[in-house]
């Protein structure tokens, strides 16, 4: 209920023109004289439709109303309150989320004095901070008022009150606004402060002032107070601790009485003491002295004012959404914000080192094998083995220290010692120096006839996963995974044919054209993975293209959003940062990565951990998937690599997974052989085989996972009984800019 009867003086007047007594107003409103009328339905509702995600109105034409704003002598036309205040306020988000601003509303805000507290009420308005504004003034607008108050001369008479809720309801006429133009006084001060959430106090007079807070503390609800001079905000959290005394105890001991009648001069004092005369601006402080004699009043600035309604709107947010704020003090002080001007850092141009010389041919036959190995993919090139020679034998191991969240179970890994062995074996066959090769888990491994790969194309026969046995000697312990190679003088020459390919493999990170790509090609590659006894599952229709394109970038918004994930994604990228030195033998170049401009730009932001926790607040992060999205869609073909893996525990698991290893690599020579690009896309789920699985790498998304994984093996038809060991984007593309470097070679001893 109003406090006076002035309503009709800044309140718009609500007319429905299906109601028949609303109707007959507006009929009568367009006979007069003067009456402007305006719809504007059409082109809000119009607004509402262009929004990015707008939500489900609960309201529709039937809440549309005529506002008739006398002051004006004007009507307009407008949708209800629901799709005026979604559309109004839309550009807030996500500084503030819709969910935040619905929290808003439910604040009650007091405004106490309409100088500074015109802008702060205004600026509250604007932002959609409150429900429901009390504002509070017995003063009118005079001419000097008009350097500080965004009024204008047909203002000037006007109760400041009611000039500050005519701006605010020409902003929201929904917004429910009360005004006192008595100001307040004992008899209605309880009543301003009945179901105030908070109170903003921006009066002159030191009485009226402290009954504020009297009230504040009786009421139990926190004051905000900011002064127009180096951006001074005051905090008291009555809300949290009444017996808190006014003004941080600044007064010492003054009471209404003390304070009340006061001339300007008189106020001069208290206000130093409430204020602090050390922290006063010099033209402010030298201005005090001069009241009375040169000076009506202490001076204010437009611009401080200003500044004052954004510095109280960033309290009033905090408050409103239970973020923490103590009593207390602090200053926004633009004087010394400009005096700290510097000039902003140079945009770093990354400056790349040299390529480095071409490295020597090897030396001796075990050098070749095992610069073949050591040039094997692996997911972020990580490179997850140890290389060694020990007299003519040739180990790799598994090395979990470089195993990462995705490698769930170290399968990924294994897949890479897998291709690992697979080059050592080609490297091996092409030099005539081919023997038995073995693969072992458990951290021992031992050389037996059985498991060994030999014979005519080179596959692995008899049980995997062996132990060392009374025949074998152990080797070092820990390893969940070791392929041996021993040196012998084999000549394979299918498998030697691969060597010189096998050294020019690349991954290939371009766009493709999307040409499609000759089936007889991809039957090639299927006849590939099978003589190495896997198989290969392929996609080329666009829109499949493109139902796995998002599949895959939801995946890969999931990565970013995990923080392991992320930060371990981010950890394998290499660039230039100052002077720090630049080690490329392990990670990702990141001109491997052929981003486009913009994708350049979105990796900065994509590469802060506090941003993605935002994001990840907030459920969303779509476009984090676009890199992995408009690469698949620019494909040509999309084929997963498969093989039929032994139940989840069993002794021979991490060892098939090395198998699809050797497939990966023979699948990935042949495509490029007939002029595809490669470029494996793991998704998150890649290597998940239980629930469990993707509970621990992924707890937040482990549900969403589970059902990618499901949708995405289905539209491959991977059937149940095969396992995926890598996913392979195919593509005609560009050459690329760089390759992945690796770590040298271990010294290896002649035969």
């Amino acid at each position: 209920m109003n406090s006076d009867n002035t309503a009709a003086e800044y309140r718009p007047l609500f007319l429905d023109e299906s109601d028949p007594e609303d109707a007959r107003r507006i009929s009568e409103l367009r006979a007069e004289a003067g009456i402007e009328f305006t719809d504007l339905r059409s082109l809000l509702r119009a607004e509402f439709d262009d929004l990015v995600a707008p939500p489900e109105l609960s309201e529709g034409p039937e809440s549309d109303r005529w506002i008739y704003y006398p002051w004006r002598k004007a009507a307009v036309a407008l949708p209800g309150p629901e799709l005026l205040r979604i559309v109004r306020l839309d550009r807030n988000r996500n500084k503030l989320t819709r969910t935040e601003q619905e929290k808003l509303t439910n604040q009650t805000i007091g405004v106490v004095g309409q100088s500074v507290g015109h802008a702060i009420a205004h600026t509250l308005a604007m932002e959609g901070s409150c429900g429901r504004i009390k504002l509070a003034d017995f003063d009118t607008i005079e001419l000097a008022n008009l350097n500080r108050i965004p009024g204008s001369i047909f203002d000037i008479g006007v109760n400041k009150a009611v000039v500050t809720a005519r701006r605010i309801a020409e902003i929201d006429p929904y917004l429910p606004v009360e005004i006192f133009t008595a100001g307040l006084t004992d008899d209605n001060v309880d009543d301003f402060f009945a179901d105030l959430t908070l109170v903003v106090e921006e009066c002159d007079s030191l009485d009226i002032k402290l009954a504020v807070r009297e009230a504040a503390k009786r009421h139990r609800i926190p004051l905000l107070m900011e002064t127009s001079d180096r951006g001074l905000l005051d905090i008291e959290r009555y809300d949290l601790d009444p017996d808190r005394e006014p003004f941080h105890g600044l007064l010492g001991g003054a009471t209404r009485a003390d304070l009340r009648g006061l001339s300007t001069r008189e106020k001069a004092p208290y206000v130093v003491r409430i204020l602090d005369a050390h922290g006063l601006s010099d033209r402010f402080a030298a201005s005090l002295v001069e009241i009375d004699q040169t000076l009506d009043s202490w001076p204010q600035l437009a611009g401080d004012v200003q500044l004052g309604g954004a510095t109280v709107a960033a309290a009033v947010r905090r408050i409103g959404l239970g973020v923490e704020l103590a009593s207390g003090r602090t200053r926004v002080d633009l004087s010394i914000a400009l005096d700290a001007v510097a000039e902003p850092e140079p945009v770093q141009e990354f400056s790349w080192p040299a390529d480095p010389a071409p490295e020597a041919a090897p030396r001796t036959d075990i050098e070749a094998v095992l610069a073949a190995a050591q040039s094997a993919p692996s997911g972020g090139n990580v490179q997850p083995w140890s290389l060694r020679a020990e007299n003519s034998t040739v180990v790799i191991e598994l090395d979990v220290r470089r195993s990462s969240g995705m490698d769930i179970a170290y399968r990924g890994s294994a897949v890479a010692v897998g291709a690992a062995l697979y080059n050592a074996r080609a490297a091996a066959a092409a030099r005539g120096v081919l023997g038995a090769a073995d693969l072992y888990t458990d951290g021992s491994y031992a050389h037996s006839p059985s498991g060994r790969l030999s014979g005519p194309g080179g596959r692995l026969s008899g049980p995997a996963g062996r132990q060392s046995g009374s025949g074998g000697r152990p080797g070092r312990r820990g390893a969940p995974l070791t392929a041996v190679l021993q040196l012998g003088d084999w000549s394979e020459p299918e498998l030697a044919r691969d060597y010189p390919d096998l050294l020019d493999r690349v991954t290939n990170r371009n766009f493709g054209t999307g040409d499609p790509v000759d089936p007889a090609v991809l039957q090639t590659l299927a006849v590939t993975a099978a003589k190495a006894d896997g198989g290969l599952r392929w996609i080329t229709d666009a829109a499949d293209l493109e139902t796995a394109a998002t599949l895959l970038a939801a995946s890969d918004q999931a990565r970013y959003l995990t923080p392991v994930l992320h930060a371990e994604m981010f950890s394998e990228l290499r660039r230039p940062v100052g002077n720090t030195p630049l080690d490329l033998r392990t990670g990702l170049d990141l001109r491997t990565m052929e981003l486009a401009p913009d994708e350049g730009a979105k990796l900065d932001i994509g590469g802060r951990a506090d941003i993605m926790d935002r994001i990840r607040d907030w459920n969303g992060g779509i476009a984090l998937g676009d890199y992995t999205r408009d690469r698949v869609l620019s494909a040509s073909a999309l084929a997963a690599v498969t093989f039929t893996a032994p139940p989840v525990g069993d002794p021979g698991e991490l060892a098939a997974y090395a198998r699809a290893g050797e497939t990966l690599q023979r699948v990935w020579i042949a495509a490029q052989r007939h002029g595809l690009a490669v470029h494996p896309v793991s998704p998150v789920f890649l290597y998940a085989r239980q629930t469990d699985d993707l509970n621990t790498v992924s707890p937040e998304f482990a549900d969403t996972l589970t059902s990618l994984q499901g949708r995405f093996l289905d539209l491959l038809g991977v059937p149940e009984h095969e396992t995926v060991a890598l996913v392979l984007r195919l593509s005609y593309a560009a050459e690329v800019t760089a390759r992945s470097r690796r770590l040298p070679i271990p010294g290896a001893e002649t035969r």
